[in-house]
């Protein structure tokens, strides 16, 4: 016995189309030695004060990446 083909089969099938996937647009890093340059830079602007280091690094790859 033949199967027939529906209409809702047919339309169903067509709909299912794969796509390619979707490419993220990952955000480049500026490179080690722009970050350790603009990280010195706000270390000396704020007078030398120790103990800031991650934070100065952190500002410094945020701005970087403006």
């Amino acid at each position: 016995m033949a199967t027939k083909t529906t209409k809702t089969s047919t339309v169903r099938a067509k709909t299912q189309k794969t796509t390619a996937p979707k490419i993220s647009r990952a955000k480049i890093l500026p490179a080690h030695d722009e970050i350790a340059r603009r990280a010195f830079e706000i270390f000396c602007a704020r007078g030398y004060q120790d103990g800031r280091d991650v934070e100065d690094w952190l500002t410094a790859e945020q701005e970087l990446l403006a």
